[in-house]
């Protein structure tokens, strides 16, 4: 079947050069021996991607293939389009390169739940890359692997094909391309796995809502052992939202890519694909004894004699990175699926330090910072920043997204409706002042206030309205100082308060009138797909 697959695929690769479904020891053993990568002192296999060491928008492109002509947000900066005609020649190309090359392939699932699940077969010419999506993915068992037949979506991962204007009609050396009508993805040009990763989790959330009327969201989840109540986060880097939804009380079903369909959540994947920058046992111990055989690290610096990973080192890039399986985090769920929601938690960093460090949103609201997705960088972050600087990403995930956003939207305010589920926006950022003046919120506080919006004790607490962010807070909160709950209060300056309060309101209406003209807050809730 697979050597029809691949024919099928344009590949014509001797079968004695297909590697199919090799466990992560055989691809281990092959990539140390073929120079791929090494083995760390923790026992990963880390290797270095080469000149990209993360995601390269300015290289991934969308297929303007008619289906999706009609459903992709062409408007939004991150969808590109590129022709049809590109594409093939891309393709080809592509397909005659891997026809020459040892190949892997890997047969997995994206999704935890059968029933909204898609099968994917990716075709690779490293073994460190068919490593990583193996272990990211949801893993077939041996009856669904005999039965396992075409696949629904197909990665073709050429690393080493080097992408030119003249031969393929794209511009620099790469080429991520995702056909939705086809349900293909060509990686070209990159060693970075990530693309991979999102490429299948972009098609995904292209194909969930369209044709099976399923949200897709960029969230973590976790879940109470005791009540089986399920909980999502949503946070945009530096939110904390790893740190928050590793909960040692909660058991996790993932980190990074859910599905919420009529049957409850369910884990995209199969793994996770974390940041080791800084990475130390005490902060984050979950992830750091995940880093062990089987899991593939990328662009690490080694201690020569020993292999010992410095977290520390950015030398090669900020932006390292370990993949490992669900199951190398003893806390995981399996399979990794959960109940509807009874709570979602929006995470932001304002450093501007005014918003409440915890606030309650009915629909229009969740669904006003669901479209919004903001959080801010602060000052030595970037060049150049010298204050606070908002950051909007909507849906808390705008590049892998593709349709239009109040697609999205509405899905999510109509099971918020439908199943009465709590919402909350949470503050992980500042308080006493902004940035520079006032302090982080102490992450015990933040952990008091998200588990006490998870167990629903923060139902009982009673609330006060904030008509400044017209949301509503509580009083009060076992382990939180109730001055901590009014920043307005921890402020030295009551009107620098006030001042830096419009401000931030002020920059929330200007986002949502430039990305949504002519849409206002009360139009939301009555919204149609």
């Amino acid at each position: 079947m697979i050597g029809t697959v691949l024919r099928d695929l344009g590949i014509t690769a001797d079968r004695e050069r297909v590697r199919v479904d090799w466990g992560p020891a055989k691809l281990i053993a092959h990539a140390v021996s073929t120079g791929e990568g090494v083995l760390t002192a923790s026992g990963s296999l880390m290797v270095e991607t080469g000149k990209y060491t993360g995601r390269s928008p300015q290289n991934r492109y969308i297929v303007d293939a008619p289906i999706a002509h009609e459903n992709v947000n062409w408007d939004s900066p991150q969808n590109r389009p590129i022709d049809v005609e590109t594409y093939e020649r891309l393709y080809g190309n592509v397909a005659a390169h891997l026809s020459e090359r040892e190949l892997f392939v890997v047969r997995a699932f994206a999704g935890a739940d059968r029933a909204y699940a898609r099968k994917v077969i990716v075709v690779c010419e490293r073994a460190s890359q068919a490593l990583f999506i193996s272990q990211l993915l949801v893993r077939p068992t041996a009856d669904e692997l005999e039965n396992f037949g075409r696949p629904d979506i197909v990665v073709l991962a050429a690393p080493d094909y080097t992408t030119t204007k003249e031969a393929d009609g794209v511009d620099g050396d790469a080429a991520v391309m995702l056909n939705f009508d086809a349900k293909t993805i060509i990686v070209a040009g990159t060693g970075y796995s990530g693309e991979i990763k999102k490429g299948i989790f972009t098609t995904m959330s292209y194909l969930l809502p369209v044709e099976d009327g399923v949200l897709s969201m960029h969230c973590s989840a976790n879940v109470d052992p005791a009540t089986g109540k399920t909980a999502v986060l949503f946070g945009l880097s530096g939110t904390g939202k790893t740190t928050l939804s590793a909960d040692p009380d909660r058991r996790l079903i993932g980190d990074d890519e859910h599905g919420w369909s009529p049957r409850g959540i369910f884990n995209i994947e199969g793994g996770c694909y974390a940041k080791c920058i800084d990475l130390t046992r005490e902060r984050e111990p979950e992830i750091y004894d995940a880093i062990k055989f089987g899991c593939l690290t990328e662009n690490l610096v080694l201690d020569d004699a020993t292999h010992e990973p410095d977290y520390a080192d950015g030398s090669i890039t900020e932006n390292t990175r370990a993949g490992y399986p669900l199951s190398h985090i003893a806390s995981a769920v399996e399979p990794s699926v959960g109940e509807t929601p009874s709570v979602i938690l929006f995470l932001t960093a304002d450093a501007y330090g005014v918003l409440p460090p915890i606030s309650r949103l009915d629909r229009t609201e969740a669904m006003f910072h669901f479209l919004t997705g903001y959080t801010s960088k602060v000052a030595g972050t970037e060049v150049g920043i010298v204050e606070p600087q908002p950051t909007f990403s909507a849906l808390f995930g705008e590049p892998f997204m593709p349709l239009d956003h109040m697609v999205y939207a509405y899905l999510l305010g109509e099971k918020i409706a439908r199943h009465n589920t709590r919402v909350y926006l949470v503050n992980t950022g500042w308080t006493d002042g902004p940035y520079g003046t006032g302090h982080r919120i102490a992450l015990s506080h933040t952990r008091a206030l998200v588990r006490a919006a998870m167990d629903g004790s923060l139902d009982y607490a009673g609330y006060r309205h904030d008509d400044v962010f017209d949301v509503d807070v509580p009083r009060e909160c076992l382990g939180v100082p109730s001055d901590l709950l009014e920043p307005r209060k921890t402020w030295a300056d009551p009107e620098a308060y006030d001042e830096a309060a419009a401000k931030l309101v002020k920059l929330f209406k200007e986002n949502f009138e430039k990305r949504y003209p002519g849409t206002s807050l009360e139009d939301l809730t009555s919204l149609k797909r």
